[in-house]
């Protein structure tokens, strides 16, 4: 592989690299023109950059030429440079802007404008080194991003001005030097200037380090008054250094403090500890990246915006951190205090299920377990319209968002808009339980950061995945979703099932009983003779006649229950019966079906949702399954409560060819009324209400 790597590198004598406009943007990409330099060590680099950045690269003895590209600039003057360009006949181009300039110059290699950077990779240093990782494959490179720093380095001039001003201001070799940007380019990134002049005071007195006030000319005057205010205790250097000047005085510093600026961006390059002061902008992205660094921030549900202009008018995401705050984030540095980096708990987390009713109440325990392990983190679940009511209540859940896939976000477009709406809310954590293609495409496109679930329907989009193993039931559908949780290092300490009852729930369950003439002393059997398909429905005859014989040997009154795609078959069962039922069939939202059971004494039902109800809310269940598929076994999907049962038989089936059964569904036709009774005994055996 290395024999591979040189035949193909010595034939890169010409690149061009592409970096950007401002200083500390600019600074960001210096590790790819390292990677560069050390991996085409005889390679001509020419880099195009901006007005502002140009000095960066004005003495570096890792290019070749430095030419200026001023988007202010006419368009006969973008053309002539372009033709210039396209003469050097250039074996790479590295472009990092995503511009025209270098997708119109032809080269061998390239960067791809329209590659997908991955979410996993948020800090915008490694996500320009992941831009050239396809041009590295290529030529068998695969050890790139640790390459030496020799790009940001002064000249014997800016080393003997920076010494010659240290003695002007009596630092020695021996004094520690502390470093303080008070500036930025934006004012919404700038800590108070009185914090600062107290900071610095604080550790002069503290540390007797020297501290240096640096930045632009446009921080000439805030370091003026700063270092007036201390009566010339701060050393003020601000607008008298050029770039490699402020590199060298970097490099013999103790320890940066900064706002976001291209000074923090410095500090990192050139690897010195560093106190970074974040505000409206994401430390994710643009934080300190020398080893040894902290951040000091308010975790505020508005930060980070990343807006020039502040909402509120306030900053106080970064006006409200403490002089205190700086202060100890300064002294652990000085003091070499390492601090384990504090578990980064998320602050807001979306659950994702948005199939059907039973699917979503067997994810409640996962909205509890995240509650135990984040208590204070915001908790939302996306889920069907047609579910809402199951998750609707639940205590541990901050917020309901629903994904309508089947009618208001059905089109590409509109899912597409959704996504942009939720990337809005800014969730750091996606726990995805049902794997669909739908779900991975628009929390990738939402933008969060973390994306956790099973490797099937374009599971790669994820950023952690779960062997997808669902389709062989090895075990319950709640421990599948549960293994979701485990794999963010939860370990789950309730399991149980949670459904939410509402007082207008049970206000109606009243009123329609009481319609009926139900008293409170009588025993209610319900029954529910629907399901999603057809091979999941137990003949209606099997039902009539089990719930008539349970009806005279219990003295129950029958509800018959179904959801409105279900009202022709309980219709059928309501007639089939000796005394008939009473036939509730599409007259019931799930939050009142809930209230129902809740009433009942037994609950028989085919593999269905109410299954999963009727065992949350505590009324025994006879659940009867059909199709021999270990994925879809009582297994798998079986009903969870204490006093549950489960009627099952093989019908000696190789193959199941579930809806396109050639045998007239025997599994279901071995069930028996005579079955269903025995169980109902033994369950109500157990039953005293």
């Amino acid at each position: 592989m290395r024999y591979l790597h040189m035949s193909k590198s010595r034939y890169i004598n010409n690149i061009l690299f592409i970096t950007l406009s401002n200083i500390g943007d600019c600074i960001l990409t210096l590790p790819v023109l390292d990677a560069l330099k050390e991996n085409f060590p005889s390679a001509k680099i020419t880099v195009v950059a901006g007005p502002r950045s140009k000095q960066i690269f004005q003495d570096s003895p890792a290019i070749s030429k430095c030419i200026v590209f001023d988007k202010q600039s006419s368009f006969g003057e973008k053309a002539g440079l372009f033709l210039s360009l396209r003469r050097e006949r250039f074996e790479m181009v590295v472009d990092l802007r995503n511009s025209l300039l270098g997708m119109l110059i032809p080269a061998r290699y390239r960067t791809n404008p329209w590659l997908i950077m991955p979410l996993s990779i948020p800090h915008m240093k490694d996500r320009h080194l992941y831009k050239i990782k396809g041009i590295m494959s290529k030529l068998g490179i695969k050890d790139y991003r640790n390459s030496p720093r020799r790009s940001l380095c002064g000249t014997p001039l800016d080393a003997d001005f920076i010494d010659k001003t240290l003695q002007k201001h009596n630092v020695t070799g021996q004094d520690k030097i502390a470093v303080i940007s008070p500036g930025a380019r934006s004012h919404t990134k700038r800590w108070s200037e009185m914090k600062f002049l107290n900071l610095g005071s604080l550790l002069i007195e503290e540390f007797g380090v020297k501290v240096v006030v640096v930045g632009d000319e446009d921080d000439l005057s805030l370091a003026s008054k700063l270092t007036a205010l201390s009566e010339g205790a701060l050393i003020n250097l601000a607008g008298q250094t050029s770039i490699g000047a402020l590199a060298y005085l970097i490099k013999k510093s103790s320890i940066v403090i900064t706002n976001d600026s291209a000074v923090l961006h410095c500090a990192g390059y050139l690897n010195v500890p560093t106190v970074a002061i974040f505000g409206i902008t994401d430390e994710r992205k643009y934080g300190p990246w020398s080893e040894t660094r902290d951040v000091v921030k308010k975790d505020m549900p508005c930060r980070p915006c990343g807006e020039s202009q502040c909402r509120y008018a306030t900053l106080e995401c970064i006006q409200t951190i403490s002089l205190r705050e700086v202060l100890t984030a300064a002294r652990n540095i000085l003091l070499g205090i390492v601090q384990e980096p504090p578990a980064v708990s998320p602050q807001k987390i979306l659950i994702v299920r948005t199939d059907r009713i039973g699917d979503t109440l067997l994810s409640t325990p996962v909205i509890k377990a995240l509650r135990d392990a984040y208590p204070d983190a915001h908790i939302a679940m996306m889920i069907s319209p047609y579910t809402k009511e199951i998750v609707e209540g639940n205590p541990y859940l901050n917020e309901v968002i629903i994904y309508d896939k089947d009618v208001r976000h059905k089109s590409w477009k509109a899912s597409r808009l959704f996504a942009r709406n939720l990337k809005e809310k800014r969730f750091d954590v996606a726990v995805i339980l049902h794997p669909t293609n739908r779900v991975h495409l628009v929390t990738f496109f939402a933008g969060i950061p973390r994306r956790v679930g099973y490797d099937y329907k374009l599971g790669f989009l994820l950023t952690e995945r779960i062997k997808h193993t669902k389709q062989f039931g090895r075990k319950h559908e709640l421990e599948y979703n549960l293994d979701v949780v485990r794999a963010l290092g939860i370990v789950p300490k309730d399991k149980n099932v949670y459904m939410p009852i509402k007082l207008e729930s049970e206000r109606w369950v009243d009123e329609t009983l009481a319609h009926y003439g139900v008293t409170s002393a009588d025993k209610l059997l319900a029954v529910h003779p629907g399901a999603s398909c057809i091979s999941k429905i137990w003949p209606v005859e099997r039902f009539a006649e089990a719930a008539d014989r349970l009806r005279q040997k219990y003295g129950f009154k029958v509800l018959i229950v179904g959801g409105p795609k279900d009202r022709d078959i309980t219709h059928t069962l309501a007639e089939a019966m000796y005394e008939p039922g009473f036939d509730l069939g599409g007259r019931t939202s799930i939050s009142q079906l809930a209230s129902l059971l809740k009433r009942c004494r037994l609950f028989i039902s085919n593999d269905s949702g109410p299954v999963h109800i009727a065992s949350a809310v505590g009324t025994p269940v006879i659940a009867i399954f059909g199709r021999n598929q270990a994925g879809l076994s009582p297994r798998r999907w079986g009903p969870l409560g204490s006093k549950d049962k489960f009627l099952h038989k093989e019908a000696g089936c190789l193959i199941c060819l579930a809806h396109n059964c050639k045998k007239g569904f025997k599994c279901l036709a071995k069930i028996s009324a005579e079955d269903v009774l025995k169980v109902a005994d033994e369950i109500l055996k157990e039953v005293p209400r």
